[in-house]
């Protein structure tokens, strides 16, 4: 079995993801076309977004059907990347919010992908 390297996500505009991805995680695409956009994330985890309408076979499924997880290590830093995003523009759909799990808030991308960005309760 191969390692699992990257991640499709299916968008109305590459370029335009990628320069929203790329303020967002502070990353700078690795590569860059009219249908396609490649950004290297710090675990090594690639991030590509794919021009809908040019995928064979086509998607059936459309943003908002599920999430990209941003661990960080505790509320405060949920805190402050919520600031931090929410200064570049992110469309939030979840303010910070004390969950079962933990802290979380989450974000839609251009398309309606959520990001959710969360910190894991102490176990007690």
């Amino acid at each position: 079995m191969t390692e699992t390297n990257n991640l499709l996500l299916y968008v109305s505009d590459p370029e335009a993801s990628g320069r929203f991805y790329a303020g967002l995680l502070g990353r700078v695409p690795v590569d860059v076309s009219p249908t396609f956009v490649l950004l290297v994330l710090p675990s090594g985890l690639a991030l590509g977004l794919w021009k809908a309408t040019g995928v064979e076979p086509a998607p059936t499924a459309s943003g908002g059907g599920s999430e990209l997880g941003f661990k960080v290590a505790g509320a405060a830093d949920v805190d402050a990347a919520y600031a931090a995003w929410l200064a570049r523009g992110a469309r939030i759909a979840l303010p910070p919010t004390d969950l079962d799990f933990g802290r979380s808030f989450v974000a839609l991308d251009p398309d309606g992908h959520r990001l959710r960005v969360y910190a894991l309760a102490d176990a007690a």
